[in-house]
């Protein structure tokens, strides 16, 4: 073999027909060379499907926390994607092997600089023209999809000068594009979130794929012919991306507060949502999870004095209360008024949020520090024991931290940092009262939260005589969702009771509550609340002519042609709410 073809600068212009001729080529150059260079290029197609799938994650994430239905956005932005990797893939066979690698270059930096650039630009939007956001967010994502589709058909072609048997190149580079894919969903899951934002993620990410096309340059840099140009664009590109990283908190900021009336004075992106709260300018506090209000400290106390105090007003016992959801504390805050009360299970699936709850100096004292009250333990393993030899239902946590306080010596508050259904089926032991205080059914993952199945597993859970109240939605503009809620609970073997009542912040606002059909049913319960002379405890709103006047509805109410209840499976009460969002009830 020629010296010519022997050196590396002419690699790009041979095809080998046969084994025999690589050895050749291998001999020359360098047998551990030659190898070297194509571990350099599978190397590359491992970051590169490291980078791909981080990318489509991060678009879907940012997708679900701005427009909410997070099932539907993870599964049209990835859909999405691979549908214009499709198209990348095929349109690259028109691409001539001439200057090849300046090629695949070009599309690596444009892919790092979309994909760095394109969250902010969806946050930006989003908050400033929103009738332009979609258009921005298909852009991105297409383009996104597309570049990536051409990286790992130009990288096979690359590779057909080290790997010339057509089963191994693309065995070779198909396995560590997935390899590489499987790494970066863990990386972008488990690491990435726990140093940086999701807008810094998206930097991180461009910035480690033109490192790759940085590397890629240098390493094979008597393969490509603009050497200058690229380097300047690399160049600019780095520092582009860097000054991005920079500031992107104070963009996030900016951007971010576009989306609200009010200054934000705190915003955080959890492993499982995002949290922000706004304080208005006559002082009242506003919480959002993924853009959704949560409360108002203008009006909360009507919403949560409603959730809690008919039902505990009923219940023979307190001994022992369940909270599902309510990580804000807020819940809690109105069960510690109970003297009667020995034990509060506080489960919330986000430890950020009842961290928060604790150490944010407006929401602790809107709460009134109620999970720092009495002996508080934190829980946050994802699976819970029985201790022996103590009542049942009491678990053992991996860590534990007491708080003591003088005003509520007897009360032992227990945060739960695990997913409520989890919970359910691992604890032991009965509850007298069942709060839950739930987000609405708005997506897939939600709506397992109103299923049938769940509720009965409830319904083990509650005393002889015990009740549950839940969250419920509003039953003027997600009536059929509201509705299910009532069929599912009767259909689960509890006697339901719905109530409404109106919170400025919401509008018209509903609830059901529910005892064992054995033990009550749904007149008893309308029977005593009906009869309920006083509160007990001190409240700011409730009084009981209100908790009377609750238990009235208008005439078509009840009206509906829906009749199905709602199911791990079918998901009914999602598309109910979903409906009634778009269309009203």
């Amino acid at each position: 073999m020629s010296q010519q073809v022997a050196d590396k600068s002419s690699w790009n212009l041979v095809k080998f027909e046969d084994p025999d001729k690589l050895t050749e080529m291998a001999q020359s150059t360098g047998r551990k060379q030659f190898f070297k260079e194509r571990g350099v290029v599978y190397l590359m197609t491992f970051i590169m499907g490291g980078c791909g799938i981080a990318y489509e994650y991060t678009f879907s994430k940012i997708s679900s926390d701005l427009l909410g239905n997070s099932v539907v956005q993870w599964a049209v932005t990835i859909g999405l994607m691979m549908f214009f990797m499709g198209i990348g893939s095929d349109l690259q066979k028109h691409l001539s092997d001439r200057h090849l690698f300046d090629k695949f270059l070009v599309f690596e930096i444009l892919l790092g600089m979309i994909g760095a650039f394109g969250p902010i630009l969806l946050l930006y939007f989003f908050g400033v023209s929103r009738d332009h956001y979609v258009l921005v967010q298909y852009a991105s994502i297409t383009s996104v999809g597309f570049l990536i589709g051409l990286e790992i058909p130009i990288l096979t072609r690359i590779n057909e000068h080290f790997t010339t048997e057509l089963k191994a190149n693309i065995g070779g580079v198909l396995r560590m594009d997935y390899v590489g894919a499987f790494a970066g969903a863990l990386v972008w899951v488990f690491v990435l979130p726990r140093f940086f934002t999701l807008v810094q993620m998206s930097f991180v990410l461009g910035l480690l794929n033109l490192l790759t096309a940085g590397v890629a340059l240098y390493y094979f840099r008597s393969l490509v012919y603009r050497k200058k140009s690229l380097i300047a664009f690399i160049s600019t590109a780095v520092m582009g991306l860097i000054l991005g990283f920079s500031m992107a908190p104070t963009w996030t900021r900016y951007s971010e507060q576009k989306l609200y009336l009010n200054p934000i004075v705190f915003s955080a992106t959890t492993r499982y949502q995002h949290i922000v709260l706004t304080r208005s300018h006559g002082g009242d506090l506003f919480c959002y999870i993924n853009g959704h209000t949560q409360f108002s400290s203008f009006d909360e106390f009507i919403y949560h004095e409603f959730l809690v105090h008919p039902i505990m007003s009923i219940a023979p016992r307190h001994d022992r209360v369940l909270v599902l959801g309510g990580g804000d504390g807020l819940a809690v805050r109105e069960l510690l008024k109970y003297p009667d009360v020995k034990s509060v299970t506080l489960v919330d699936l986000d430890p950020e949020m009842t961290r928060l709850a604790r150490a944010n100096p407006e929401l602790s004292a809107l709460n009134e520090n109620s999970l720092q009250n009495a002996k508080v333990r934190f829980l946050e393993n994802h699976a819970l024991s029985a201790v022996p030899g103590k009542t049942e239902g009491v678990f053992s946590p991996d860590r534990t931290q007491l708080f003591e306080s003088e005003y509520y010596p007897t009360v032992e508050v227990s945060i739960v940092n695990i997913d409520a259904a989890q919970f359910i089926n691992q604890i032991s032991g009965t509850f007298d009262v069942i709060v839950l205080d739930f987000p609405d059914p708005s997506n897939l993952e939600l709506s397992k939260l109103y299923s049938k199945s769940f509720y009965q597993q409830l319904h083990s859970k509650l005393s002889r005589d015990g009740i549950l109240v839940q969250q419920s939605t509003s039953p003027i503009y997600s009536k059929d969702a509201f509705l299910c809620i009532g069929r599912t609970m009767n259909a689960a073997g509890l006697s339901a009771l719905p109530f409404h009542e109106n919170v400025p912040v919401f509008g018209e606002w509903g609830w059901w509550m529910g005892c064992r059909k054995d033990s009550y049913l749904a007149r008893d319960m309308r029977k005593k609340l009906e009869n309920l002379d006083e509160l007990s405890v001190p409240v700011r709103y409730l009084t009981t002519d209100l908790v009377r006047a609750s238990l009235a509805f208008g005439k078509s109410s009840f009206k509906t042609q829906e009749t199905e209840v709602n199911t791990i499976v079918n998901n009914v009460i999602f598309r109910y709410y979903v409906e009634g969002a778009l269309f009203g009830d």
